[in-house]
């Protein structure tokens, strides 16, 4: 007989393991909490490792922070060895040979920092008329992608001995890694497709608190609760706003509230003086709704 499922809420910070699908870890910390409902805040490739948040309950309903927050990613490129794919899962399409100084590497890496465009992988889950772009790549299909707008924070150098080299990446969302070795490839004069990739960071969360799913399946059903973060971890980066109970009341009505506030925009809002119930927005008139 299956257990019922149960409310939980909170944050779970699993470090993914090569070969599983996201949704696929999804649905395993999902059946191990017994959780009523659960998400994920951006997937990862299944040849993809580390930093994987997942939210049970009520924590689904602020996702959207972390789905526009920067990520930060350790990738490693093979040099001189283009792919289907992009990647390491691809069919060899072109070789070249690889004779690259450092320096030459750390020019090129320079065009890449900052505000750059992409255009989106043939292999990517983005749709075209209601159709993923992997679709139509499985089938031979190549169709226009238009070039967009991204920002890479931070592009350094963690190891290089030719043909392999490997990056520490902080960006924005939307962005590519594997468009990204392809085209630093491509302006080396060699190409290059990313062999490995590893997730180290999403918004403010870090592989410092992760846990895999071999440990998260030893533990015990309130261990594995003391593993989850709280629902407002997800909102760190926004101002806290305390009511009292009979705004916390009118709030959670619906309706909008006037005071001194000293806040103007996004704001976490409280009652009782942790709990969070939601986020509110304060206009320059003053106004919470």
């Amino acid at each position: 007989m299956k257990a019922a499922r149960r409310r939980v809420d909170g944050v779970f910070l699993l470090d993914k393991p090569l070969g599983l699908s996201s949704n696929s870890a999804l649905q395993r910390v999902k059946k191990l909490y017994n959780a009523e409902k659960a998400g994920h805040t951006g997937t990862l490739d299944p040849l993809a490792t580390g930093l994987l948040p997942i939210l049970l309950g009520e924590a689904t309903k602020f996702g959207s922070a972390l789905l526009d927050s920067d990520k930060g990613y350790l990738a490693d490129l093979m040099l001189g060895i283009r792919t289907t794919t992009g990647d390491a899962e691809g069919e060899v399409v072109a070789q070249r040979p690889v004779a690259l100084a450092r320096a030459d590497f750390d020019i090129a890496l320079a065009a890449f920092r900052g505000a750059i465009k992409q255009i989106p992988p043939m292999y990517s889950a983005l749709k075209r008329d209601g159709k993923a772009l992997y679709q139509y790549a499985r089938a031979g299909e190549t169709v226009e992608r238009e070039a967009r707008p991204v920002s890479i924070h931070e592009l350094e150098v963690e190891f290089f001995e030719p043909p392999r080299a490997t990056l520490r990446v902080r960006c924005s969302k939307g962005t590519y890694i594997r468009s990204l070795a392809e085209d630093l490839g491509e302006a080396l004069g060699c190409g290059a497709h990313l062999s490995a990739l590893r997730r180290t960071a999403v918004g403010p969360f870090d592989l410092s608190t992760t846990v895999d799913l071999d440990r998260l399946e030893r533990a015990e059903l309130g261990e594995r609760d003391r593993m989850l973060l709280p629902t407002a971890r997800l909102l760190a980066d926004l101002p806290q706003l305390a009511l009292d109970a009979e705004q916390k009341k009118r709030f959670c009505q619906g309706q909008s509230l006037v005071g001194e506030w000293n806040i103007v925009g996004r704001t976490q809002v409280l009652g009782d003086g942790t709990i969070l119930l939601g986020i509110g927005v304060i206009g320059e008139d003053g106004i919470l709704r």
